[in-house]
């Protein structure tokens, strides 16, 4: 059986210290994540992983903490990238994705002044390190000798993956320790318009519930005892927080709903966009709230929060 050795790695982020992973599979060595863009992070893997012989680096998710150092690598080994291949349409449309996720907010009732402030914050390079040069694609590329299957779990960006081995699973993000998540907002450059999140999220709470007796390697916690109990947390939230939402759910400006919902406007840029994919991702559950029950009893987990269910959709 393969082990897979932890390795944290500190961020400058409210996240904390992210974990990567390293293992050899297929007697090559792999690289799951490689940290954020910072000159600790490159001394960090410098130090600890032999670069002279890594072979490939898996990405679970393009954000920043987890990719950050994906160029640097590509310029200090030959190590194979692979990145999801959602995030490979955001690196090779970026200027599309930008245009139109730009409409979205704007469509959605977010302002100028607010779009403005968005603009700097991805322009400044704080959320968007330097693209690497090439990638393949881990849908597809990843050689089949290494025995890796790759799981496409929506359920905290519309890249998130999971890569499972024998008796183990890398999850990245997807299963965040005490912290409700729903899937970011965000454009759908395969169809165009909005990324239908809470569609895909209930297909993922079933493939990770899916992972019940593997070895989870998460990302911002050091273990996962119990699947299924993190999985009860992220829908009692979702639950008890759309049953806040019901009264409201007919207001289509996303800004007004904010002040009402949070007595005040919040100030903070990138918070607003995070409680705004959170109250569109729930608004998308009032609507097909059917959707969530069928996931829930196909795990069978819906008895557990039934009561919750039915307070936040009255019959």
């Amino acid at each position: 059986m393969t082990k897979l050795t932890q390795h944290t790695i500190n961020t400058p982020y409210m996240v904390g210290p992210v974990h990567c992973y390293t293992g050899r599979i297929a007697d090559e060595l792999v690289l799951f994540d490689t940290g954020p863009p910072t000159p600790e992070a490159s001394q960090y893997l410098r130090v600890h992983i032999d670069l002279d012989n890594l072979k490939h680096i898996i990405i679970t998710h393009c954000h920043i903490d987890h990719y950050g150092q994906a160029h640097w690598l590509q310029e200090n080994c030959d190590a194979a990238l692979y990145l999801p291949y959602r995030d490979g349409l955001k690196i090779s449309q970026h200027d599309r994705r930008m245009g139109e996720m730009y409409r979205l907010l704007s469509d959605l009732g977010f302002d100028e002044v607010y779009l403005d402030g968005l603009r700097q914050i991805f322009d400044s390079g704080v959320l968007f390190p330097p693209f690497p040069k090439q990638f393949l694609v881990a849908e597809t590329d990843l050689p089949e000798r290494l025995g890796i299957e790759v799981l496409s779990c929506p359920g905290h960006s519309q890249s998130d993956l999971v890569y499972v081995g024998e008796d183990w699973a890398v999850t990245g993000d997807t299963l965040l320790r005490g912290v409700f998540q729903s899937p970011l907002l965000d454009v759908d450059l395969e169809t165009g318009g909005r990324f239908k999140n809470y569609q895909a999220y209930c297909s993922t709470i079933v493939k990770l519930a899916g992972l019940h007796g593997k070895t989870v390697l998460p990302s911002h916690r050091y273990t996962v005892k119990n699947i299924k109990t993190v999985l009860l947390f992220y829908i009692s939230k979702l639950l008890t927080r759309a049953e806040q939402l019901y009264p409201h759910r007919a207001e289509e400006d996303l800004m007004v709903l904010m002040d009402t919902l949070l007595d005040g406007r919040m100030q903070d840029i990138f918070h607003i966009f995070l409680k705004a994919s959170e109250i569109v991702f729930m608004k998308d559950f009032l609507e097909q709230p059917e959707l969530l029950r069928l996931a829930l009893e196909e795990i069978g987990l819906f008895d557990e929060v039934a009561e919750l269910f039915h307070a936040a959709v009255p019959r």
